[in-house]
């Protein structure tokens, strides 16, 4: 069995939706925007309580589809950290070397749903946000055959401490890295050269690589990572692993019930099939497949496939690199 471990973020979610929580195009930004009068009441009628994090959902993931997985990452000596660690429980998912960190309290999100599925995320970092290389040095990364890490807070000298022990371990690492560490992206290149495995969106992409399309920014991203994967929301996405490049489109045209977690499954999906072997275009289909399925129901973490789940075909092409 491949063992795996997702490291970053934790958290308690509580999503709201309802009548008075719609979007409005702004006619100056042509944006939608959510607005609220200040001072007024505004009547729910949904309240819907979950745990996120872009690590616990990539763990979840795994656990799902049969990998060994657990999960790294802080928080704090409170209920919603007790929520989070009771869900990884119910999912199999390993969180012995978690983080408690003493003063901070776990990540928490409000979460305000639109009609459209668009949100706005009112977050509280909290402990998410106190990554220190010393959390990592005592951790013996080679019990895994791989680390995923998603958003780490911007904490590039605990990442570098992650990275450096898991590539002298052994360890095949992939990353979907957040926008705090896509802001230091200098920083963030030479991480890359000991990475395996690269998920990151067409906006992200073009802060580490020149190009326009989804092809040419996967296709540059291999000049750091043998894998790289840029995703372009409902337009699909481009994967390559330097020998062949897979486009694939729309898995599903679905109503987008919730977006929150559908990055975190579509690049966790790609990895549970990825390492346990299976080729680019099977770990592209399945990653398509998961993130429908999440944007589909409220939370990062209902909709995660399960082990078994029959797939349909989808417009997917394969070519040489």
């Amino acid at each position: 069995m491949v063992k795996i471990c997702s490291l970053g973020a934790a958290s308690q979610d509580v999503f709201i939706a309802g009548k008075g929580i719609r979007a409005q195009l702004d006619p100056v930004s042509n944006e939608y925007v959510e607005e609220f009068k200040l001072g007024a009441k505004l009547n729910v009628e949904h309240i819907t309580f979950a745990t996120g994090g872009g690590a616990t959902n990539a763990a979840v993931t795994f656990a799902r589809q049969g990998l060994e997985s657990s999960f790294i990452g802080r928080i704090g000596h409170d209920n919603p950290g007790a929520s989070v660690i009771a869900e990884l429980d119910r999912e199999h998912v390993g969180s012995d070397n978690v983080i408690y960190d003493e003063s901070l309290g776990t990540q928490y999100s409000t979460i305000l749903l639109a009609d459209t599925g668009e949100r706005t995320i009112l977050i509280y970092r909290g402990a998410a946000q106190g990554h220190r290389p010393q959390d990592y040095e005592e951790i013996d990364f080679s019990v895994y055959d791989w680390l995923y890490i998603s958003s780490f807070a911007g904490a590039m000298d605990a990442l570098e401490v992650i990275i450096t022990k898991a590539k002298q371990a052994g360890v095949k690492i992939a990353i979907n890295p957040g926008e705090a560490e896509l802001a230091e992206a200098d920083r963030l290149r030479p991480l890359l050269e000991d990475v395996d495995v690269l998920s990151i969106n067409k906006e992200e992409a073009q802060k580490i690589v020149e190009g326009q399309t989804t092809e040419e920014l996967a296709r540059h991203g291999t000049h750091y990572c043998p894998v790289v994967i840029v995703s372009d929301g409902p337009n699909g996405a481009v994967a390559t692993d330097g020998k062949t490049v897979v486009t694939a489109g729309m898995y599903e045209d679905i109503p987008v019930v919730d977006r929150t977690g559908g990055g975190d499954a579509f690049g966790s999906g790609f990895l549970s099939q990825w390492a346990q072997g299976r080729s680019l275009k099977e770990s592209m289909v399945f990653a398509s497949a998961n993130s429908t399925s999440v944007v589909a129901a409220v939370g990062a973490k209902s909709g995660i496939l399960h082990s078994g789940v029959q797939l349909h075909d989808m417009p997917i092409e394969e070519e040489d690199f």
